[in-house]
């Protein structure tokens, strides 16, 4: 498993040891999407549907899930996650709804994996408060395209 910092020598799973790592500022950005039928987007562009505002409750399920990720993912590590912001932003071409998140932290390891859960929960959340209307919704697209501090430097998607 060469190259995989969560397998030991054995090839058994474990969590990293960052005890030695200097602490640093680190951010990540991640982003994803959801495509949409274009009455669902309007639906969503237009805060009509039945159970709310789906942005602004999708935004702070993507926060939340930022704050879960070591209760999700088995080998993240706790963080004391200092930001985290979460864009929803409708967009015509799609149609559906594009989704940023940020999170930072000062720490011994990366946000990267929170990040990405804010996206895909941010996401779940848009599919879940519309599915009434659409069930053929499609979420994709997601990926980080910032992550900076630490040892491993910065790294910005083409």
């Amino acid at each position: 498993m060469s190259g995989l910092t969560h397998f030991d020598g054995k090839g058994d799973a474990h969590m990293v040891d960052v005890s030695d790592k200097a602490v640093t500022s680190r951010i990540a950005t991640a982003e994803g999407w959801v495509k949409m039928a274009r009455e669902t987007y309007e639906i969503i562009r237009d805060n009509r549907a039945k159970k709310g505002d789906v942005l602004g409750v999708a935004r702070l399920a993507g926060i939340m899930g930022a704050k879960q990720c070591s209760t999700l993912i088995p080998l993240c590590h706790p963080l004391p996650i200092t930001k985290v912001s979460v864009e929803l932003t409708p967009d015509e071409t799609l149609p559906g709804v594009r989704i940023e998140a940020t999170v930072k932290t000062t720490g011994q390891t990366g946000v990267e994996m929170e990040a990405l859960t804010a996206v895909n929960v941010a996401a779940l959340t848009v599919y879940d408060m519309s599915k009434a209307v659409d069930k053929a919704m499609e979420i994709g697209g997601i990926r980080v395209i910032l992550k900076d501090g630490g040892k491993s430097g910065r790294y910005e998607a083409k």
